[in-house]
This record gives structure tokens, sequence and C-alpha cells, in this order.
């Protein structure tokens, strides 16, 4: 039912897309809004961290583009579509996506991650991974279908207790100050917005922790289907600027 709900959005957006340039050169590209990394604009465009630079490439690179905004599930079923011209933004480069996605260069690098987490799990006084990797009884909090980068392989030979979500950030982040779970991982940059911005009133139970030995954060890139031309993918590269 998923897949066919997916489907059913891309052929919508594929109706609804401008005829004012060749099918061929139109890019679809998918978002949702996760501040700061992306933010709606007026004219359906995104802003943020990762939205800004990617804007900024496609037009550079004169590259016609119809914007999407939907939730990361349908994202991915849109770049799993072998027709499809379709695009996402800020997604990190996994193995298991090399299969059906192509990926630009990085259009932004995230700080060193974090640990987002209630008093609770504070007074455990965790300073190291080993330290945390010890420790089996974890509730983990993590988004459903996304990829942590560097802290795939770590969370897989950790195995602690994992929930799964498909919920909003603001709702995932209120299931860690009530204690629903433990912990749930960020980069420097969200948790930070999610303490001034997002926390709202659970911020007194909130703490934005970061132990010794973190590993970086990851490269964000625009990833899109194999049905867009190596060439698109090119032209992007020229415009990113970032490095």
């Amino acid at each position: 039912m998923r897949r066919l709900r997916s489907t059913a959005v891309i052929a919508t957006s594929l109706l609804l897309a401008p005829l004012t340039c060749p099918a061929e050169e139109l890019i679809h590209v998918a978002y949702s809004e996760r501040p700061p990394y992306l933010l709606p604009l007026p004219d359906g465009s995104p802003a943020g961290l990762t939205g800004a630079p990617a804007a900024a490439a496609f037009k550079a690179a004169g590259i016609a583009v119809q914007w999407h905004k939907v939730p990361s599930n349908r994202q991915l079923a849109m770049i799993k579509d072998p027709q499809g011209m379709n695009c996402t933004i800020g997604w990190f480069a996994v193995p298991e996506r090399m299969a059906y996605a192509k990926y630009t260069k990085p259009i932004y690098r995230d700080k060193s991650w974090a640990l987002l987490a209630n008093p609770a799990f504070e007074a455990r006084g965790i300073t190291t991974m080993d330290e945390l990797a010890s420790q089996r009884d974890i509730r983990v909090l993590v988004k459903d279908n996304y990829s942590y980068g560097g802290l795939d392989k770590f969370i897989d030979k950790w195995h602690p207790v994992v929930a799964v979500s498909t919920a909003s950030t603001v709702k995932m982040v209120q299931s860690v100050a009530k204690g629903s779970v433990d912990v749930m991982f960020v980069s420097e940059d969200e948790g930070a917005y999610i303490l001034k911005h997002e926390a709202g009133e659970h911020v007194a139970n909130l703490r934005l922790l970061q132990l010794k030995d973190m590993p970086r954060g990851g490269d964000r890139h625009i990833m899109c289907s194999k049905a867009v031309p190596d060439d698109l993918i090119n032209r992007l590269n020229k415009a990113i600027t970032f490095k």
C-alpha cells in the first residue's frame, strides 16, 4: 500500500509539472521540513543548511526544478523509481543506497555527533563511546529509514534497545524528554536548534551531551535516481561551492 501511495504522489507531481522545458531536463526535487537543514520558502523552494546550497546549485547549473515537500520514506520511493527524474536533498551516501541512487559532491558537512538525552541518562555519567556500548539496556530512538553516517556500524555492533519512529523530530524529542526512550543521536547543529527553537516546555528535561570520542559529522549530498543523467550530476557538481 505504501508503494502504491508513493507511486500516486509521483504520478500526480509529474502531471502538474511545468511544460516550459524538456521533460528530460526537469528534475523533481523532494525534501521534508527539518530545521536547521531544510525550511520551506513561500515559493516552495528550500532554505536552511542543506536546502539553500542545493537550491543555489540547481539554479547555477541552469537545471529546471519542481519542488515537492514529502515525507522521507516517499523521498526514498521517488529515488528508487528507475524512470523518475527525481532528487532529494541532504542525504548521507551509504553503501546500501548506491544500488539505486546517484550522489553529487557534498553540499554540507555536519559538525560532530551528539546525544540528545534526558536527565536520567545524563545521571549515568557516560563519557566515552566504549562506556556507551557496554550498556545494552539503553533505549535509543532512531528515525525510520535514516542513516546516522559513521554511527550506523556502531549501533549495529552495540545492539541497544532500538525504537524506530516515523514521527516528526518534535515528537521524537518529546519521547526523549518524557522518558519513553533514553536518547537519540543528533548533529550538534540540529541538537542546538532543537533546544533553542523546538523543545518548548520540554527543554528542562533535555540534555545535549558530547562523548569524548564521538565521530565527526558526515557529508550531506543531493541524492538522485539512476534516471538522472550523469551530465546533470556533473553540472550540479560544478555548481556546488561547498569545500
